[in-house]
């Protein structure tokens, strides 16, 4: 709430991004809204205690503003965070008062215990959650909108919606309600962003297990049957373009499910979430071989990459995971698989022109013109000391680099165009 406190987030913010980038960490989920607070300026909701210390009071600066642009300077994408049903406890209701979620839509919202939660079985929660979304992709640059918690609430959550169920449940069962309110809720929710920016990625994070399998059962706990998360349908249906399911176990509770949201990606990525935190002592102190072992094996089988959870135990380098991603794991950069399921055209190959005085390398080359927003990759492609990606996501028409050998000056250097959709052009060669 001060100048000096809002420089030291925004300096701490960078500082992680910046050892996120050295690790070869290619992708941010920035948590944009938390429990119907944000860390964004909104016309539709408050700002979030974290950042000042009282609720809906504003900092200083926009943390996803800053977040988007510092990821984007880094090579990294950035996407939106979005916490999607349950809202703020009752105390910060109170404190919020008329500008709380429950006093300004009472109608949308259930008490549960000493927390609120909308109501998924409200027609007006998925136009609500849909209003929230499309402002985020309309005043920010992000790569992606990331739902969480889009799901029912447990069972150990005192969540009633019988009054909802007997006003809109129309015969049909209540499992099968509450999985088509959420199917309604996530399908607007995506078309509400598309309508925006169609290149914008919709994912989101479901329970980890999708369902029992034949020969391993989920005792209980999956997406499709106890939380009403049909998320491999959303993968079909087009809904969702990527998805983070949230698998924090290990030995037969992650490998046989891994498999099956493989088997059933629709070519999308599925990008398993590993529970990191269990390295810790304090937690469940896995071995790191244990996260070297689902990691390796997630690649091996062809998954589109691997999500932390959470940054904390990364950048803390429990157990040793942070220098074994940046020193072997990722030690070569990965680019974001294409979205070829919404456009499959890459846009026309950069003519660039090279120039060298002493050892610093300077490309320079035209905008590419395209229906999206274009960014360069930069590559050096060599025989003799292998072929590298030098940077990614570049938004000028230029790049200078002082090469570390003499001989480098007879790499070949060329460029790139990437489109919005990950579609990445020809090579063009340097004149």
């Amino acid at each position: 709430d001060t100048p000096e406190g809002a420089a030291r987030q925004q300096r701490e913010l960078c500082e992680m991004l910046d050892r996120l980038q050295a690790a070869g960490i290619n992708t941010v989920l920035f948590q944009a809204r938390t429990r119907s607070a944000t860390f964004y300026r909104s016309d539709l909701e408050p700002w979030d205690a974290a950042l000042t210390g009282k609720p809906g009071r504003a900092p200083l600066y926009d943390p996803l503003e800053l977040a988007v642009k510092e990821c984007h300077r880094r090579g990294m994408e950035c996407h939106a965070w979005v916490v999607a049903f349950p809202v703020c406890k009752g105390n910060t209701a109170k404190q919020l008062g008329k500008k709380a979620l429950p006093a300004m839509h009472p109608e949308m919202c259930q008490k549960c215990g000493d927390s609120w939660m909308m109501d998924p079985g409200v027609p007006a929660t998925a136009d609500y959650l849909a209003a929230v979304c499309r402002e985020i992709a309309t005043r920010y640059e992000v790569d992606g909108i990331h739902l969480d918690y889009i799901r029912y609430p447990e069972k150990a959550i005192p969540f009633n919606d019988d009054r909802t169920y007997r006003r809109y449940g129309g015969g049909k069962s209540r499992s099968a309600w509450r999985t088509e309110n959420v199917n309604r809720c996530v399908r607007t929710v995506s078309e509400a962003v598309k309508s925006v920016r169609p290149w914008i990625k919709m994912s989101c994070s479901p329970v980890g297990k999708y369902s029992d399998l034949s020969r391993y059962s989920s005792f209980g706990w999956n997406a499709r049957d106890a939380v009403h998360q049909d998320a491999q349908r959303w993968l079909r249906e087009g809904w969702m373009d990527m998805l983070f399911p949230m698998m924090y176990f290990d030995g037969n509770h992650y490998y046989p499910f891994l498999a099956d949201w493989r088997e059933n990606d629709c070519g999308r990525p599925v990008v398993p979430g590993l529970g990191i935190y269990f390295l810790n002592e304090r937690e469940k102190d896995w071995p790191l071989l244990a996260v070297r072992r689902q990691m390796n094996v997630a690649r091996g089988e062809g998954l589109g990459g691997q999500a932390f959870f959470r940054a904390k135990y990364l950048l803390r380098n429990e157990k040793g995971l942070y220098d074994w991603l940046r020193n072997d794991f990722y030690a070569t950069p990965a680019l974001q698989p294409p979205m070829t399921w919404l456009d499959s055209v890459p846009p026309a190959a950069p003519v660039v022109k090279r120039h060298i005085e002493g050892m610093r390398l300077r490309l320079e080359w035209q905008p590419v013109a395209d229906a999206t927003p274009v960014t360069y990759n930069i590559y050096r492609l060599d025989a003799r000391y292998g072929d590298v990606l030098l940077a990614t996501r570049l938004s000028d028409t230029c790049f200078e680099k002082t090469l570390a050998l003499p001989a480098l000056k007879y790499s070949r250097y060329v460029v790139t165009a990437v489109d919005a959709y990950g579609n990445e052009s020809i090579v063009s060669p340097c004149q």
